[in-house]
Protein backbone atom coordinates (compact mmCIF):
# COMPACT_ATOMS: atom_id res chain seq x y z
CA UNK A 1 0.00 0.00 0.00
CA UNK A 2 1.29 3.49 -0.80
CA UNK A 3 1.96 5.41 2.76
CA UNK A 4 1.89 8.82 1.25
CA UNK A 5 -2.05 7.84 0.45
CA UNK A 6 -2.08 6.98 3.97
CA UNK A 7 -0.85 10.28 5.29
CA UNK A 8 -3.02 12.27 3.21
CA UNK A 9 -5.76 9.68 4.29
CA UNK A 10 -4.82 10.64 7.88
CA UNK A 11 -4.31 14.04 7.27
CA UNK A 12 -7.70 14.88 5.83
CA UNK A 13 -9.62 13.18 8.51
CA UNK A 14 -7.79 15.03 11.07
CA UNK A 15 -8.71 18.25 8.90
CA UNK A 16 -12.65 16.97 9.11
CA UNK A 17 -11.96 16.51 12.89
CA UNK A 18 -10.47 20.05 13.35
CA UNK A 19 -13.34 21.10 11.19
CA UNK A 20 -16.24 19.64 12.99
CA UNK A 21 -14.91 20.85 16.24
CA UNK A 22 -14.81 24.50 15.07
CA UNK A 23 -18.43 24.19 13.71
CA UNK A 24 -19.55 23.15 17.01
CA UNK A 25 -18.00 25.67 18.32
CA UNK A 26 -20.17 28.33 16.26
CA UNK A 27 -22.73 26.35 16.76
CA UNK A 28 -22.64 27.04 20.90
CA UNK A 29 -22.03 30.17 20.28
CA UNK A 30 -25.50 30.52 17.88
CA UNK A 31 -27.38 29.44 20.69
CA UNK A 32 -25.62 31.17 23.29
CA UNK A 33 -26.06 34.68 21.23
CA UNK A 34 -29.95 33.44 20.70
CA UNK A 35 -29.96 33.10 24.84
CA UNK A 36 -28.80 36.40 25.07
CA UNK A 37 -31.40 38.24 22.58
CA UNK A 38 -34.25 36.23 24.17
CA UNK A 39 -33.22 37.15 27.52
CA UNK A 40 -33.24 40.46 27.08
CA UNK A 41 -36.67 40.83 25.31
CA UNK A 42 -38.22 38.41 28.24
CA UNK A 43 -36.95 41.44 30.24
CA UNK A 44 -37.98 44.10 28.05
CA UNK A 45 -41.26 42.77 27.77
CA UNK A 46 -42.08 40.96 31.23
CA UNK A 47 -42.31 38.09 29.32
CA UNK A 48 -42.35 34.85 31.83
CA UNK A 49 -42.84 31.86 28.99
CA UNK A 50 -39.85 33.15 27.48
CA UNK A 51 -37.61 33.58 30.47
CA UNK A 52 -38.72 30.00 31.39
CA UNK A 53 -37.45 29.03 28.07
CA UNK A 54 -34.27 30.60 28.36
CA UNK A 55 -33.76 29.06 31.43
CA UNK A 56 -35.09 25.68 30.85
CA UNK A 57 -32.88 25.58 27.84
CA UNK A 58 -28.92 26.54 29.72
CA UNK A 59 -28.67 22.81 29.95
CA UNK A 60 -28.62 22.57 26.11
CA UNK A 61 -25.33 25.11 26.30
CA UNK A 62 -23.56 22.94 29.28
CA UNK A 63 -23.68 19.35 27.22
CA UNK A 64 -23.01 20.88 24.06
CA UNK A 65 -19.60 22.11 25.87
CA UNK A 66 -19.03 18.57 27.84
CA UNK A 67 -19.16 17.30 24.18
CA UNK A 68 -17.00 20.26 22.02
CA UNK A 69 -14.42 19.07 25.41
CA UNK A 70 -14.74 15.38 24.82
CA UNK A 71 -13.58 15.69 21.21
CA UNK A 72 -11.13 17.99 21.48
CA UNK A 73 -9.31 15.75 24.49
CA UNK A 74 -9.56 12.95 22.47
CA UNK A 75 -8.25 14.61 18.99
CA UNK A 76 -4.90 15.44 21.50
CA UNK A 77 -4.67 11.82 22.62
CA UNK A 78 -4.92 10.70 19.32
CA UNK A 79 -3.36 13.20 16.82
CA UNK A 80 -0.44 14.53 19.38
CA UNK A 81 -1.33 17.74 17.03
CA UNK A 82 1.62 20.99 17.30
CA UNK A 83 1.52 24.46 16.75
CA UNK A 84 -1.43 26.08 15.35
CA UNK A 85 -3.42 23.02 15.57
CA UNK A 86 -2.64 22.38 19.58
CA UNK A 87 -3.33 26.15 19.87
CA UNK A 88 -6.41 25.99 17.98
CA UNK A 89 -7.47 23.03 20.24
CA UNK A 90 -6.20 24.64 23.47
CA UNK A 91 -8.09 27.74 22.54
CA UNK A 92 -11.26 25.95 22.08
CA UNK A 93 -11.19 24.29 25.17
CA UNK A 94 -10.97 27.83 27.17
CA UNK A 95 -13.55 29.26 24.03
CA UNK A 96 -16.32 26.90 25.07
CA UNK A 97 -15.79 27.58 28.86
CA UNK A 98 -16.50 31.44 28.39
CA UNK A 99 -19.43 30.74 26.10
CA UNK A 100 -20.70 28.54 29.41
CA UNK A 101 -20.27 31.23 31.46
CA UNK A 102 -22.03 33.53 28.97
CA UNK A 103 -24.83 30.89 29.04
CA UNK A 104 -24.52 31.14 32.66
CA UNK A 105 -25.00 34.96 33.07
CA UNK A 106 -27.39 34.63 30.36
CA UNK A 107 -29.61 32.56 32.59
CA UNK A 108 -29.23 34.76 35.48
CA UNK A 109 -30.51 37.59 33.58
CA UNK A 110 -33.82 35.42 32.33
CA UNK A 111 -34.01 34.75 36.25
CA UNK A 112 -34.20 38.42 37.08
CA UNK A 113 -36.87 39.10 34.29
CA UNK A 114 -39.08 36.92 36.08
CA UNK A 115 -38.01 38.59 39.43
CA UNK A 116 -38.98 41.83 38.37
CA UNK A 117 -42.12 41.01 36.81
CA UNK A 118 -44.65 42.74 38.50
CA UNK A 119 -42.26 45.75 39.91
CA UNK A 120 -43.13 48.94 38.12
CA UNK A 121 -40.03 50.74 38.91
CA UNK A 122 -37.34 50.42 36.77
CA UNK A 123 -33.89 52.26 35.51
CA UNK A 124 -33.60 54.80 33.12
CA UNK A 125 -33.76 52.45 29.85
CA UNK A 126 -31.67 54.44 27.93
CA UNK A 127 -28.54 53.66 30.33
CA UNK A 128 -29.69 49.63 29.86
CA UNK A 129 -30.27 49.75 26.67
CA UNK A 130 -26.63 51.32 25.82
CA UNK A 131 -25.04 48.32 27.59
CA UNK A 132 -27.33 46.05 25.80
CA UNK A 133 -26.26 47.64 22.52
CA UNK A 134 -22.25 46.95 23.07
CA UNK A 135 -22.79 43.51 24.48
CA UNK A 136 -24.37 42.21 21.46
CA UNK A 137 -22.17 44.00 19.35
CA UNK A 138 -19.15 42.36 21.10
CA UNK A 139 -20.59 38.55 21.47
CA UNK A 140 -21.52 39.05 17.71
CA UNK A 141 -17.79 40.55 16.35
CA UNK A 142 -16.84 37.85 18.62
CA UNK A 143 -17.67 34.78 17.05
CA UNK A 144 -17.35 36.37 13.63
CA UNK A 145 -13.57 36.86 14.09
CA UNK A 146 -13.10 33.05 15.73
CA UNK A 147 -15.40 31.88 12.54
CA UNK A 148 -12.46 33.86 10.26
CA UNK A 149 -9.83 33.02 12.37
CA UNK A 150 -8.92 36.78 11.96
CA UNK A 151 -8.25 38.95 14.95
CA UNK A 152 -8.51 41.95 12.40
CA UNK A 153 -11.77 42.90 14.55
CA UNK A 154 -10.12 42.14 18.04
CA UNK A 155 -8.98 46.18 18.90
CA UNK A 156 -12.45 47.26 18.28
CA UNK A 157 -14.06 44.27 20.77
CA UNK A 158 -11.98 45.22 23.00
CA UNK A 159 -12.72 49.07 23.26
CA UNK A 160 -16.30 48.07 23.26
CA UNK A 161 -15.39 46.28 26.39
CA UNK A 162 -14.20 49.17 28.06
CA UNK A 163 -17.49 50.89 26.86
CA UNK A 164 -19.10 48.94 28.68
CA UNK A 165 -17.22 49.04 31.87
CA UNK A 166 -17.69 52.42 32.15
CA UNK A 167 -21.56 51.89 31.25
CA UNK A 168 -21.69 49.61 34.73
CA UNK A 169 -20.15 52.26 36.97
CA UNK A 170 -22.26 54.46 35.53
CA UNK A 171 -25.15 52.65 36.23
CA UNK A 172 -23.99 51.85 39.48
CA UNK A 173 -23.80 54.95 40.35
CA UNK A 174 -27.09 55.99 39.40
CA UNK A 175 -28.75 52.80 41.62
CA UNK A 176 -26.58 53.79 45.06
CA UNK A 177 -28.05 57.26 44.57
CA UNK A 178 -31.43 55.69 43.96
CA UNK A 179 -31.48 53.43 47.58
CA UNK A 180 -30.53 56.52 49.13
CA UNK A 181 -33.58 58.99 48.08
CA UNK A 182 -35.57 55.61 48.82
CA UNK A 183 -34.60 53.31 51.17
CA UNK A 184 -38.21 50.62 49.99
CA UNK A 185 -35.99 50.41 46.50
CA UNK A 186 -33.72 48.54 47.29
CA UNK A 187 -34.47 44.87 46.79
CA UNK A 188 -35.63 45.94 42.69
CA UNK A 189 -32.21 48.33 42.93
CA UNK A 190 -30.32 45.35 43.33
CA UNK A 191 -32.01 42.78 41.17
CA UNK A 192 -31.53 45.93 38.61
CA UNK A 193 -27.81 45.32 39.86
CA UNK A 194 -27.50 41.77 39.49
CA UNK A 195 -28.70 42.39 35.95
CA UNK A 196 -26.10 44.94 34.79
CA UNK A 197 -23.75 42.52 36.02
CA UNK A 198 -24.64 39.79 34.53
CA UNK A 199 -24.90 42.21 31.44
CA UNK A 200 -21.40 43.20 32.22
CA UNK A 201 -19.40 39.74 32.96
CA UNK A 202 -20.73 38.89 29.33
CA UNK A 203 -18.75 41.59 28.35
CA UNK A 204 -15.92 40.01 29.83
CA UNK A 205 -16.09 36.42 29.05
CA UNK A 206 -16.60 37.70 25.38
CA UNK A 207 -12.89 39.43 25.35
CA UNK A 208 -11.26 36.93 27.09
CA UNK A 209 -12.92 34.56 23.82
CA UNK A 210 -11.01 37.07 21.87
CA UNK A 211 -7.73 36.84 23.91
CA UNK A 212 -8.40 32.99 23.36
CA UNK A 213 -8.36 33.60 19.75
CA UNK A 214 -4.99 36.14 19.77
CA UNK A 215 -3.37 32.92 21.65
CA UNK A 216 -4.18 30.45 18.53
CA UNK A 217 -3.01 33.31 15.78
CA UNK A 218 -0.28 34.55 16.95
CA UNK A 219 0.93 32.45 20.39
CA UNK A 220 1.08 34.88 22.58
CA UNK A 221 -0.22 34.96 25.91
CA UNK A 222 -1.92 37.97 25.95
CA UNK A 223 -4.55 37.27 29.19
CA UNK A 224 -3.13 39.82 31.42
CA UNK A 225 -2.15 42.47 29.38
CA UNK A 226 -4.20 46.22 29.95
CA UNK A 227 -6.78 46.77 26.98
CA UNK A 228 -3.95 49.38 25.93
CA UNK A 229 -1.07 47.42 25.69
CA UNK A 230 -3.55 44.73 24.06
CA UNK A 231 -4.71 47.26 21.52
CA UNK A 232 -1.08 48.06 20.81
CA UNK A 233 0.25 44.74 20.08
CA UNK A 234 -2.13 43.42 17.71
CA UNK A 235 -2.12 46.48 15.54
CA UNK A 236 1.88 46.09 15.38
Amino acid sequence: MDNSKISHHISGLFNKELEDVRNKVLTMGGMVEQQLKLAIEALTLGNVELAERVINQDSQINELEIAINLACNKILAIRHPKAFDLRLLLAIIKIIHELERIGNNTKRIAEMAIKVLNNPQSMPKHDFDRVVGLVNTMLDQALDAFSKMSIAKVPDIIRCDEKVDREYENIVRLLIIYMMENPSNITHSLNVLTTVRALERIGDHTRHICEHLVFTINGENVRHLSAKKLIHKISL
